[in-house]
This record gives structure tokens, sequence and C-alpha cells, in this order.
């Protein structure tokens, strides 16, 4: 068979596409935001030996077409879910694969969540499982503009004394100052959840009658805003959420990564903070980064550390798998809360190491796949990152 046959007829709008061989049963499942192009890489670019093994074995090529590429991202979650593909290896690995989790609060959370992670989560839905971590964070971006949500810690909805910045520019619908009803925000959770099962059409609908029941109560800003949503699901921007050089190879089994942070400082003064990352067990110097302290003033490493998480976390940088404090039980609490805060479900752990340096306590959980060993080489390293860049810093101020 002319393997350009298999993909000639197919269009170039979003969607998903199902390989199948001559029995046919599905052999993988992927996403694209423009089809024909997708599918024709297969045959037309040199892959490495895997793939090229399943290209061999294609014998149909089935696609179901989206109205957008987020559309489609969803929908590959659930095809891969539902038909578990041999060549979509990275779902069944426990450990790399992300889920969405909205949680069973009064007022629901959106987290991210690795592997089994999302167990840990008293959750009320649970979505994926998803492939890539940047295109995920990417379609939560896009769809809390249409579906304002929180990310505060649920002690302190309504606490605030003045709005959050995620309020100021759409993202909050107010919980933070208690402008929105638990009724309310049910609504628009609700309506999340119906546009992550695939039922786009009935948000719409819902979306119309909440638009017009407020308007002919002259609840004229609240339609205004419904308005404003209605538009954005029905014209969503979603151009760069899927790279059309993604591959199957995205899904091969993925090296564990580890991030370990450190902060240095004498009395408060150059603070600066670390981030070195581990893949597979090995520096991965690429993915090095360097924070100044910006918002913490005197010798407070623990908010110091706080900044520099959070700042990371607000990056469209790869997830870790694991993060790593140098420090005791409160840098590890911080950590916790920051991550809970920025919405992720990741496993964090510290390393106390004493006024000597000579300690090795672990604080919290060993990690599945991870070791004592590898630990203590990622906090040292932290650490000597940490010095480096203070030392440069410190040394540029004497000057000034």
């Amino acid at each position: 068979m002319e393997k350009k046959t298999l993909y000639a007829d197919i269009s170039e709008n979003p969607g998903i596409y199902y390989m199948k061989d001559a029995a046919g049963d599905i052999l993988y499942i992927g996403k694209a935001a423009n089809l024909k192009r997708r599918v024709s890489s297969y045959f037309t670019r040199p892959h490495d030996g895997r793939i090229q093994r399943m290209v061999s074995l294609i014998r149909r090529i089935d696609t179901r077409e989206t109205e957008t590429a987020l559309e489609a991202l969803i929908l590959e979650s659930a095809e891969i879910k539902k038909h578990q593909p041999p060549f979509n290896v990275r779902e069944k690995d426990d450990k790399s694969f992300l889920y969405v989790v909205i949680t069973r609060e009064p007022f629901p959370r959106v987290l991210l969540a690795r592997g089994k992670g999302a167990d840990d989560i008293d959750y009320k839905k649970k979505f994926g499982p998803f492939v890539s971590a940047s295109n995920l964070k990417e379609a939560l971006r896009i769809m809390r503009k249409i579906f304002p949500w929180h990310t505060h810690a649920p002690e302190k909805v309504g606490t605030y004394k003045r709005p959050c910045f995620d309020y100021e520019v759409g993202l909050c619908p107010g919980t933070c100052v208690g402008r929105v009803s638990k009724q309310e925000y049910a609504e628009t959770i609700r309506s999340l959840i119906l546009f992550f099962e695939g039922k786009k059409a009935k948000v719409e609908a819902v979306f119309e009658k909440e638009m017009w029941t407020a308007s002919k109560r002259e609840e004229y800003e609240k339609a205004a805003g419904m308005k404003r949503r209605l538009f954005a699901l029905r014209h969503i921007q979603d151009t760069a959420l899927i790279g059309e050089s993604e591959i199957l190879d995205e899904n091969a089994p993925r090296a564990l990564r580890i991030e370990g942070y450190d902060i240095s400082n004498i009395s408060g003064t150059a603070a600066v903070g670390s981030m070195v990352v581990f893949t597979g067990g090995e520096p991965d110097k690429n993915e090095y980064r360097k924070f100044k302290i910006r918002t913490v003033t005197g010798a407070n490493d623990v908010a110091m550390l706080r900044e520099v998480l959070t700042r990371r976390l607000q990056n469209h940088w790869a997830l870790p798998d694991v993060v790593l404090v140098d420090g005791g039980v409160p840098q590890v609490n911080a950590a916790r809360e920051v991550v809970k805060e920025e919405g992720f479900s990741i496993p964090i752990v510290g390393l106390a190491k004493g006024s000597a340096r000579k300690k090795n306590e672990l604080v919290g959980a060993l990690p599945e796949g991870v070791d004592l060993g590898t630990l203590i080489r990622v906090r040292d390293e932290a650490h000597r990152f940490a010095v480096a860049y203070h030392t440069r810093v410190r040394g540029r101020q004497m000057f000034l």
C-alpha cells in the first residue's frame, strides 16, 4: 500500500488521529492542530526505530475533528484512557503522566498532579492522563480566562483585605475577598467540568441562559461578564497550544526530573536563590536557574525560598517529579504551601544539614524511584550553585 493514500484525504483542521493495524486495532492516538500536517510527518520525516516500527504496522488512519486544538488535547486524553493503545507508552508510566484534579472543597481549586500524586488529593473530579506538561499548563491558562477559578489555600478564602492580582486580571472570581457566592462559583466549576467532558455546546447553552437571565434581572454587569466569557468560549485562541513538532517520541518513558533549591545570603544582603535540575540522576546544567531575591528584606531564608518557588512555578518550564529544598521542616512546609497555592501537586522533601553541613536528615517521605544518595548530590549541587552566584552578586555590590 502506498503510504500517502493513508493521509491523502485527511483535513487540515484540529483533532485527534487513530493509527490502526491490519486487524483494525488502535496502535496509537495523537492530537494535532493541523491533522494532515501532523499525520503526514510520520511518513515524510526520519524518526527513531520505535516510531518506524509503528509506522510499518499502520494500515488505516481514522480522525475525529474538533473546533479547536484545546478540545483536541482534552479528547486525546479521554480516548487514550479509554483505549490504552500499545504505542502510547507514556500514559502507562504512572510516574510521568499528568492529571487535572478538581478538589472537593467549598470553593474547589484546579490542581495539576503527577502520577499517583493525584490520589493523595481529596478530589471530586480527575481528568487525564495528559502527555505534555507545557501543553496542559497552556490549556489551563486558556481555560481559566473562560472559567475563572481561584488558587488560594482553603483557609484563606474570603480573608483578604483587597482583591488578589488574579482578580484584577479576570482570572480569580473574587473568592479572596468574598465577592462571589458559593453557588455562583459552583456553577463555574460545573461548566468547567462539562468542558473537560467534551460538552462544549452544553456549556455555551449554560452561558447563554445565564447571560439572558442576568439581563432580565437588570444585572447588567453580570450579563456583560457572561457575554465576554461566551465570546471567549466561541473564539478560543489556542494557536500556540500544540506544537507541530510534537510526535510520538514525546510519549517515550521519561527520566525522573528532580529540582533542588537553596538560598544564599549574609544577614539578608546579596540574597539569591538557586534551582538545579537532575534528570535521570545526573545534573542537567542547561536547566539550572538563578534568582536574585526581590521582595524579602532581612535574613529570612524561608520567605526567600517562597519567593523563588513562586517565581519558578509561574514560568512555563517543565514540571519536576520531585522538589528538594536545602533545609528542614520550615523550608519544606513553605515549599508545600507555595506548590499548593500555585495549583500543583508535587512531592516535596528536604535535607536538613546542620550547622556544620554534616547532617543528612530527610524531611518528608523518600519519593518512589529516588534514592537518598541522589538527593544528597542534588542538595550539595544546589548549595554550590547558590553560593557561587551569591559570591558574584556580593562582589559586584562591593564595587557600587
